[in-house]
């Protein structure tokens, strides 16, 4: 039996559909009422609990259970904080899993994970990565760069943005490399490792084929969407500004002081990683964005 957590998010979305189509047994952990309603409604088992309460997830994994945890955040809210949710719940997490004696645990991550980095997102992947190596569970660790496809938040953000504003912006000069991975390319990676658990005892960098800068990263989705616009660079120190006061007023702010910082630092891998380690080579943004963009 393949167990989700992180069933409902743009990745876990994704992954309960593709094994659906290959008529695969999983079990979806959720937290909220009305998803669980709607996965039962598709005829998946459903698990109620909250990965951050390890009292409600205590009896919900058994010895023949493969663990997929996709559970994460890509910002703090209130009640939801990279330490509770990476970090705690990972650790809940694993000491049901071990308690059950499953056969493998697999954690997605983030490439750039580190302990010591200033990235409270990175950090924190970083000690959950240390948590699932130091188990003694058969484990593996994607680090993942950009999942882009349909409903990803970031395209979708992106694409709202781009629509309502008479310029392309771009925040400082966008010159940051990324790698983004198309989802049914990361679907291809983790079918390997449910297929052949025991190969893919590791941790494992996931990129696309290119190293692109977010300002070509923008330019492709503009192109993609058939939009022709200036292109306006905004000064970073102005777009922090901004952060920090939409931080202070709004809930869920269009973007944070810390994802600010993200755009300025490289956040690749070997061009190579996944045909050197799942035997593909990955789509280019180009061809993903033909696949999907009228879908986000």
């Amino acid at each position: 039996m393949i167990f989700i957590a992180g069933a409902t998010g743009f990745v876990g979305g994704h992954l309960v559909e593709h094994l659906r189509s290959k008529g695969l047994g999983m079990k979806c952990l959720v937290r909220s009422e009305a998803k669980a309603k709607s996965l039962a409604a598709q005829g998946i088992e459903v698990v109620r609990g909250d990965v951050t309460d390890g009292s409600s997830i205590r009896g919900v994994l058994g010895p023949d259970d493969l663990v997929v945890h996709l559970v994460g955040i890509i910002e703090e809210k209130k009640g939801a904080t990279f330490q509770g949710v990476h970090v705690e719940g990972t650790a809940n997490l694993v000491a049901e899993a071990k308690r059950a004696g499953v056969r493998h645990f697999f954690y997605q991550s983030a490439l750039g994970a580190d302990g010591g980095s200033w990235s409270g997102y990175l950090r924190t992947k970083a000690e959950a990565e240390e948590i699932v190596l130091s188990s003694g569970l058969e484990y593996t660790i994607f680090r993942p760069s950009l999942i882009i496809g349909p409903w990803d938040g970031f395209t979708r953000k992106m694409l709202d943005m781009l629509r309502l504003s008479p310029v392309i912006p771009i925040p400082g000069e966008g010159k940051a490399k990324f790698q983004p991975i198309y989802i049914m390319d990361w679907l291809r990676c983790i079918d390997k490792v449910i297929e052949d658990p025991k190969s893919y005892c590791s941790r494992f960098e996931l990129g696309g084929p290119e190293q692109l800068s977010y300002r070509e990263i923008v330019g492709m989705l503009a192109e993609a969407a058939g939009l022709k616009k200036p292109v306006f660079n905004v000064p970073m120190g102005l777009m922090r500004l901004s952060a920090a006061f939409l931080g202070a007023v709004l809930s869920s702010p269009p973007v944070t002081s810390d994802q600010l910082r993200l755009l300025e630092s490289d956040n690749v891998c070997a061009p190579d990683a996944v045909e050197r380690n799942f035997g593909f080579r990955p789509t280019t943004l180009r061809e993903a964005l033909k696949e999907f963009i009228n879908k986000s």
